[in-house]
């Protein structure tokens, strides 16, 4: 018979943090549960921070409903600093020591800063990452700035831009790719989000880059771009992605490092040298994981669903004692966006795919399906206002159906793989 863990601490009070919290109660643990967070917020819902915070329809208190018999102790405002793998104990900021017997890192990312620290620092210079973040910048929109420029060319940035735009907040966006979105939709998809923003009054700017800020009395005044075009503004969002927070993990011997903490399929934090680092595991956007659909290639995957079912997977591990009673990691990853009046939805990873086939409604329309092939195979799919079919093909990613997978359905168009 497995002993239960007397201890276990939750490093990331977020998502991941608080639905292991949750999985490790409903599976029977009953011992001492402690959530480490750097947050002085209980964990909340990071999704609607663009969205509906920003367009004033949620406060910023997105707080996630935490079940009454939890019985979790936590610890909030207090990050961790310093792991001991020897002599299983968490540091944390406050000099506290937290000892475990199983421990689950769950850290997460945080906004990327803007690369001039003295630029960052001017008022109105803008991440939005965190709840804090969300209550600046909303309150910043709410002046009705006379123009808000967006550094980036993924979903924040694209998702921020239609918020300003259902505001009737001028917005310029600024893309250093030739086409935006490319990374996650491929060019064609991300290419026709490009033209439903600027027909919403987005003045979208492509392979653009700052080259300066320019501040007046501490403000923000106005930014030079590469090319020497001056934008007059007093609000910038820098959307230039997120840093992994294994900082603290330094000298701890497991292996992180800028692409995220290294686990196996069961979860399981491993050390520099490729051994499972007994007691550890790991969850959410910090962990890099071998994915079963990519043939166990590394992935980091910073999506709401995966960060749910991995800490869930994770909380079973915990408790299985035995590697053989433990399950592998096994969420197919997905994704949604709802931007300029359009529901866009992923699943699967569309890295290194080599084909695209509108296989529902089509791009004119702006209502369809997309799969996506890699060598033959079918391993992602992406809907915008089309998300009836999409069940179908997530079946079909985990299938490893060849590509493009169905072929005779109802209401199918004649199907023409093309470059992605």
């Amino acid at each position: 018979m497995t002993t239960q863990p007397e201890r276990i601490v939750v490093v990331g009070a977020s998502l991941a943090g608080l639905a292991a919290a949750h999985a490790l109660r409903e599976r029977g643990y009953a011992g001492r549960l402690t959530l480490v967070g750097a947050e002085t917020h209980r964990p909340y819902d990071r999704p609607p921070l663009s969205k509906q915070v920003l367009r004033g329809l949620y406060s910023a208190d997105t707080t996630l409903p935490c079940h009454p018999d939890l019985r979790a102790e936590f610890r909030l405002g207090q990050p961790a600093t310093r792991l001991d793998l020897t002599g299983r104990v968490v540091e944390c900021e406050d000099g506290s020591r937290l000892p475990y017997d199983r421990l689950l890192i769950a850290t997460g990312t945080r906004a990327r800063p803007w690369p001039n620290p003295e630029e960052a620092a001017l008022t109105g210079v803008f991440t939005l990452r965190d709840r804090d973040d969300a209550e600046r910048l909303g309150a910043h929109l709410r002046t009705k700035p006379q123009r808000v420029v967006l550094v980036g060319g993924g979903f924040i940035g694209f998702e921020v831009a239609s918020t300003c735009r259902d505001l009737d907040i001028p917005v310029t966006l600024l893309v250093r790719d030739a086409v935006p979105l490319a990374a996650a939709l491929g060019p064609r998809l991300g290419g026709l989000i490009g033209e439903v923003a600027r027909e919403k009054g987005v003045d979208l700017r492509l392979e653009s880059e700052i080259e300066r800020m320019e501040g007046a009395g501490g403000n923000l005044a106005a930014v030079i771009l590469k090319d020497g075009t001056r934008i007059e503004t007093d609000c910038l969002v820098a959307a230039i992605g997120t840093l992994r927070n294994v900082e603290w993990l330094d000298g701890s011997g497991l292996e992180a490092d800028a692409g995220g903490l290294r686990c196996d399929a069961f979860c399981r934090a491993l050390r520099a040298d490729g051994r499972v680092a007994e007691g550890v595991f790991c969850a959410g956007d910090v962990a890099r994981w071998p994915n079963p659909h990519d043939d166990d290639a590394l992935v980091a995957v910073e999506h709401w669903g995966n960060a749910r079912a991995q800490a869930e997977t994770a909380a079973a591990n915990m408790l299985a004692g035995d590697a053989s009673a433990m399950r592998r990691h096994d969420h197919l990853p997905d994704f949604w966006s709802q931007q300029f009046g359009l529901t866009i939805k992923l699943v699967g990873l569309t890295e290194g795919a080599d084909a695209l086939a509108v296989v529902h409604g089509s791009l004119e329309e702006r209502r369809l399906v997309a799969a996506f092939g890699k060598a033959g195979r079918t391993v992602a799919a992406a809907a915008i206002d089309s998300a009836r079919w999409l069940p179908a093909y997530k079946a079909t990613i985990r299938e490893r159906a060849p590509f493009p997978p169905i072929e005779d359905a109802v209401d199918q168009p004649r199907i023409r793989v093309q470059e992605p």
